[in-house]
């Protein structure tokens, strides 16, 4: 079986094609092509996603990248060049794509796509869930796949969840932010900083000492930062939920207080006042807090729900202070990271978590029916 998988629920356009038989008794999905279109290099000026300017350039972008995606599919499988030597989607079985939760103009251009190819050629459409599909990241790989149960944490911009599975496809959301994401927090405190978007590659290299200014081209080295100068709040939250919210406000009075101005200054004006070494310093600091907030509630849960698996997704899963800071926290477990290219937004995990559907024979989306449902819950 081979799916076409769809993703653009914020600024990449991806297209994917995953093969294999989700009816064997060990179903492992196999990746012959995933093209990722970024829309980072429009949106650097601007320190942030507009949400009209990525829709546009979603348009741009689908169905270049759909055809590039079987066209390179084509090129790795002789099964699948076998079956698409009349027409390409003679060797395409169903179509996959982001569903929700995500920007609504970006989905749309996704979603109307895939209905409308599902349509015209008549192919069983699937509509996957953005988290779900982070998760499902962790499939793609040449290694032992991930157990049951399992418990998922999932950090990206705009989500950070735990979720505990018992198996394919069963997702019960067991803690969740009451706020800001923590990737968002990451962005944040990186403007704070004066450091360009996407703030969490920028914080992490400034705190190795290369920074990089947003209003500058030129890279600074200096010293790595210090984790342990500046001592930031962890959150007083019950049960398994997490808040940011103040740890990004903690991050901007201490860098007020550190550079001798009242709390009335002007964030956007404090990157003027900061030396290298505070910048180094205040992102090693921050990014060990966020890495320690969120390994805490995991180990909570960990306790709480008897389990050993532990799967981390999402683009901040790509963070190398969270993978070497779990790995010390968790020597034991049995513990999974997706690859760093299936971290961010793409299309390969989309149809991984469609495999796994396929697999338990989940009911597909009627393409004449599907709405866009902007909400966070996995279902």
């Amino acid at each position: 079986m081979n799916i076409l998988a769809i993703e653009s629920s914020c600024d990449e356009t991806a297209a994917a094609i995953i093969s294999g038989d989700p009816f064997s008794p060990s179903p492992k999905p196999t990746l012959l092509s995933n093209v990722v279109v970024s829309q980072i290099d429009i949106f650097k000026a601007y320190g942030g996603v507009i949400p009209e300017v990525a829709a546009r350039s979603h348009l741009e972008a689908i169905l270049p990248v759909i055809h590039e995606a079987t066209s390179t599919a084509s090129k790795n499988s002789s099964e699948f060049r076998t079956r698409a030597a009349h027409d390409p989607w003679d060797a395409i079985d169903a179509i996959a794509v982001t569903h929700t939760p995500g920007l609504l103009g970006s989905l749309l251009v996704g979603t109307l796509t895939a209905r409308t190819l599902a349509i015209l050629h008549n192919k069983p459409l699937y509509a996957i869930h953005h988290l779900k599909s982070h998760i499902y990241a962790n499939w793609l790989t040449d290694k032992p796949l991930p157990t049951f149960p399992l418990l998922a944490l999932v950090v990206s911009g705009g989500h950070t969840q735990i979720i505990y599975m018992q198996e394919h496809n069963h997702f019960e959301i067991i803690g969740t932010t009451r706020d800001d994401a923590v990737g968002e927090c990451f962005d944040k405190v990186a403007k704070i900083l004066g450091l360009p978007y996407p703030g969490g590659p920028a914080i992490t290299n400034a705190a190795n000492g290369k920074i990089t200014l947003s209003d500058a081209s030129s890279t600074i080295t200096t010293t790595p930062g210090n984790p342990n100068k500046y001592h930031l709040p962890h959150p007083k939250i019950d049960g398994l939920d997490f808040s940011f919210s103040g740890l990004k406000t903690a991050v901007l009075r201490a860098v007020q207080k550190d550079c001798n101005v009242p709390i009335s200054y002007p964030s956007h004006e404090l990157k003027s006042l900061l030396t290298p070494t505070q910048i180094a310093d205040f992102s090693a600091s921050f990014e060990q807090t966020a890495v320690d907030i969120l390994l805490d509630k995991l180990e909570q849960a960990k306790i709480s729900h008897h389990t050993n698996n532990i799967v981390i997704a999402g683009g901040v899963s790509a963070n190398q202070r969270l993978r070497e800071t779990a790995k010390n926290r968790f020597p034991t477990e049995n513990l999974f990271f997706p690859e760093p290219r299936f971290s961010g937004d793409n299309a390969a995990m989309v149809g991984a978590a469609a495999f796994y559907e396929i697999a338990k024979k989940v009911k597909p989306t009627d393409p004449y029916k599907l709405n866009i449902m902007p909400r966070s819950e996995i279902s």
